[in-house]
């Protein structure tokens, strides 16, 4: 019984019991960094792989010898070694997007994995209840909505704006039947955050942070610059007071602004899961796309500034984020999610079909077909290309999530004008 839905709370410890979480949260990113040392080592040396079936006799036999491992939770321990498996399963698998796993900084985010068994949770009244967790006791959170299913494992985690726990439940929900919704094309972007193929306007994200805002954080990131090199210069690397106080600052605004990126993905991705039965997007390759310009502070190279600027405003919009979203919801209420190749959408005129640079002149927002004389949003109209390519590719396979191959779709069938009647002389 595994999970298949996930619940978060903000949690509120006591003193003691947050200091006791912070500890335990340095060291669990610390076991993880020598446990993953440990099987580099022994499979560049021995090409032996190490697996946490044996892990964890060395960590029983650590516990004894380490005070700061003793003072860990043993079901947290052998948590994090499980965790490890699983990050290496996903390196393996060649259809997971996953990297090689990496070693954890001091800056990551604090967290302490709990399996199931271990943890407890009460019901104090309709607005709180809380946990039991092993060696700090009842912990108090806010029950924001039901955890609705059996827990299979939890996690205490600290970011800018304070203490979560968050639990992995099985809820026994099954994929819904199809919906049998209108399809629609859905292009995702840096000035309109989605087009919608069969709405008239773009759905904008709005601001992740306010002027006022970003003046703050930029204000913030310099004072820390300066306050690294200081410390670098006259204490021997050791961070003041002064500095934690500045990271904290800018942790809490970093904080404010994912938490309003991830307000709008779930709400987009979830009216597009459910108002519709076919649901097409690009396969695109954020990790491309967002790639650094070539160029150092000693030899710069070109447009490092504005390719920098661009990568901000790409990762900002999350495309990846809001695939793996559409991804299991529309399993959730039986629609479809097909990812077309995105070869030339921009370029292709969803009337006629033609691929031609010049229709759309200084990839501005204006869409003009050279041939039908076509004209729309320059985004509108690739996202109905999109949805032309979806219905082609995954309309007669309606449990199908899978992407297609990075293949030159042929131009033929197009969907006609929406508003407007072609041309008499276009024929």
């Amino acid at each position: 019984m595994r999970a298949d839905a996930g619940r978060k709370y903000r949690a509120y410890p006591t003193g003691g019991q947050g200091e006791v979480l912070t500890r335990w949260g340095h060291s669990a990113r610390a076991l993880w960094n020598v446990a993953l040392e440990q099987r580099v080592y022994l499979w560049e040396q021995r090409r032996y792989t190490l697996r946490s079936v044996e892990q964890c006799k060395y960590l029983t036999a650590a516990r004894a010898d380490l005070d700061w491992i003793g003072d860990l939770p043993a079901q947290s321990g052998q948590q994090i070694l499980r965790q490890l498996d699983r990050a290496y399963d996903n390196f393996w698998n060649p259809e997971h997007p996953a990297r090689f796993p990496s070693r954890k900084k001091r800056g990551h985010r604090l967290s302490v994995p709990f399996p199931g068994q271990a943890v407890e949770v009460r019901k104090v009244n309709r607005k709180w209840a809380e946990v039991r967790l092993p060696k700090v006791g009842w912990l108090r959170f806010r029950l924001s909505r039901a955890i609705g299913g059996t827990i299979r494992n939890a996690t205490v985690s600290r970011d800018g704006s304070g203490w979560h726990v968050s639990f992995g439940v099985h809820t026994g929900r099954k994929p819904d039947a199809p919906n049998g919704k209108p399809a629609c094309g859905v292009d995702f972007g840096v000035a309109a955050s989605a087009f919608v193929s069969t709405e008239a306007t773009p759905r904008l994200m709005p601001p992740s942070l306010t002027a006022n805002e970003k003046k703050r954080l930029k204000a913030l990131e310099q004072r820390k610059a300066r306050q690294i090199t200081y410390a670098k210069k006259h204490q021997g690397g050791k961070y003041s007071r002064r500095l934690r106080t500045t990271i904290a600052q800018i942790a809490r605004l970093t904080t404010l602004r994912a938490n309003r990126r991830r307000d709008f993905t779930h709400k987009l991705t979830t009216d597009l899961a459910k108002n519709h039965g076919l649901i097409g997007i690009e396969d695109l390759r954020v990790r491309n796309m967002s790639k650094s310009a070539k160029g150092t502070a000693e030899s710069p190279g070109k447009n490092v500034r504005a390719k920098a600027a661009l990568n901000r405003s790409i990762l900002d919009n999350t495309p990846g984020e809001r695939r793996r979203r559409l991804e299991y919801k529309t399993r959730m209420y039986g629609s479809v999610l097909v990812a077309v190749p995105p070869f030339h959408t921009s370029q292709t005129c969803a009337a006629c079909g033609l691929v031609d640079p010049e229709s759309r002149k200084g990839c501005g927002r204006l869409f003009a077909c050279t041939r039908c004389e076509h004209v729309d949003d320059a985004d509108h109209n690739a996202s109905v290309e999109i949805e032309a390519r979806a219905r082609r590719t995954g309309g007669s396979d309606i449990n199908s999530t899978r992407s297609i191959p990075r293949v030159r779709v042929p131009a033929v069938g197009r969907r006609r004008m929406r508003e407007a009647p072609r041309p008499a002389h276009a024929s």
